[in-house]
């Protein structure tokens, strides 16, 4: 089966402002269901929809309930991760503010599944919409006793690209910065006393408690409060047999119409740019980008199926599937060195050879970028992207190496262009971090982000 433009039901036309109204569109039908079926066959339930996480890795989800609920040592937690900050996107934003009781809701599945009976709602600071909205969700959802005993507090955070980061977004929960730590959720979570030591792969049980936690998307968790209230056969009536069920995509860059829509898994890119309203007039696609996360996905390749293998298969991936689009007028070489500074100015700087990697290249790339490069620039950036990656504690490394290398290989004329000065004037670009998107397509992009400096201040 493919995919298509008509079958929603995460994104209500008009968002849902009152538990009343929540309830009579059929909320809090899946937490009754997870309650009759209990903690196993709930888990077994979303592990037979094949619902797959949202916020970028594509991780079964069935799986995460189950390692996090069989995990022993301490209490368990559960956590909705709402801090968006990957560049192109703004569909967690968007499911927040038209649907935020359902947020709820799936995450007082999830931690029925898991046994946790405190559970958190992480979102950025910055989002006040959507804070108020969470909020109000929470405390309406409680009131009426949708929550029983369940506990939800919500937790506004910073606004550094890391708070998305499962293990950061743990440390920002109890009080601190948002610095990735060793183990992963499941093995050192919430309030956790294990002793660390110095090795990575100290046991997680060797000392105190690992207090096992689960960390999902919003998305993830808003589609887990359907599939418990529809069935996993329902789930799979969309999408694919590998990737089922619908995706919130985001559009921005050089379209007609930037655009938040809801589409079946298995859609292809070139239908959704086409609600987009195609290319700007008088030019044509060269590339696009979901997010900064994957390898560029060159024009030639825009009939690809939105799902996680169809987008593996052409070298790239579907990520949050939020997409930057370009067209001629911009040149890749600016792209390379926009997106590369973006990942350096973020870097936490915990692992030298992430932080200094990606600041080598930067540099190097706007060296090229400018005209005054020197002949040794691109092995040097070749040999740092090699090394990127050491002794990384997140993924960020890898995606300093992902998207700069796929740019060096897809696009070597941009770059050859401008170390030999061949190249036509530059087009100013920003990285696609989206404040808003306006009903009628008009987005804005966070201009203040090009003055964040590698130390996180601004200058």
């Amino acid at each position: 089966m493919t995919g298509g433009l008509g079958a929603t039901y995460l994104l209500p036309d008009l968002p849902i402002e009152t538990a009343e109204d929540f309830v009579a569109a059929g909320g809090g039908e899946g937490l009754e269901a997870a309650r009759r079926l209990g903690p196993e066959a709930v888990v077994d339930e979303v592990l037979a929809s094949g619902l797959r996480g949202r916020g970028g890795a594509g991780f079964s989800t069935g799986v995460k309930w189950r390692s996090v609920r069989t995990a022993g040592g301490g209490r368990h937690f559960a956590v909705a991760n709402g801090a968006e900050g990957e560049p192109a996107t703004f569909k967690d934003r968007m499911l927040m503010r038209r649907d935020p009781y359902r947020v709820i809701e799936g995450l007082a599945i999830a931690a029925l599944a898991v046994g946790a009976s405190d559970a958190f709602c992480a979102t950025k600071r910055k989002y006040t919409a959507e804070v108020a909205a969470l909020r109000r969700a929470a405390l309406e959802l409680s009131a009426i006793g949708m929550l029983g005993d369940l506990n939800v507090t919500i937790v506004e955070g910073p606004d550094e690209y890391l708070f998305g980061e499962e293990k950061a977004l743990l440390e920002v929960i109890e009080g601190r910065d948002p610095l990735p730590t060793l183990l992963p959720p499941w093995q050192r979570g919430l309030f956790a006393t294990v002793q660390l030591g110095w090795e990575a792969d100290v046991a997680a049980g060797s000392a105190g408690q690992s207090n096992p936690t689960l960390v999902n998307n919003v998305e993830t968790l808003a589609s887990a409060a359907h599939i418990l209230a529809n069935g996993a056969t329902w789930f799979r009536s969309m999408g694919t047999s590998e990737s089922p069920g619908t995706v919130i995509v985001t559009v921005v860059g050089d379209v007609m119409r930037s655009r938040v829509l809801e589409v079946e898994l298995g859609t292809p890119l070139a239908a959704v740019l086409d609600t987009c309203g195609g290319p700007r007039p008088g030019r044509h696609f060269v590339a696009a980008f979901s997010g900064v996360s994957n390898a560029v996905l060159p024009a030639a390749k825009f009939d690809v199926l939105l799902t996680y293998e169809d987008m593996e298969a052409v070298g790239s991936g579907l990520g949050a599937a939020g997409f930057a689009v370009y067209d001629d007028a911009t040149d890749m070489a600016s792209i390379a060195r926009e997106f590369s500074r973006f990942l350096a100015v973020e870097s936490c700087g915990q692992c030298p050879a992430c932080k200094d990697g990606s600041m080598t290249i930067t540099d190097r790339l706007l060296a090229i970028e400018e005209g005054g490069a020197r002949d040794d620039d691109l092995a040097e950036i070749e040999a740092r992207l090699r090394t990127v990656t050491d002794a990384n504690r997140c993924y960020l490394g890898t995606e300093e190496q992902i998207v700069v290398s796929s740019l060096l290989r897809e696009f070597p004329e941009a770059f050859v262009a401008r170390m030999e000065g061949t190249a036509g004037p530059l087009r100013p670009v920003l990285v696609p971090l989206v404040v808003d998107i306006a009903d009628d397509g008009t987005v804005v992009y966070d201009e203040r982000h090009a003055r964040k400096q590698p130390d996180w201040t601004y200058r």
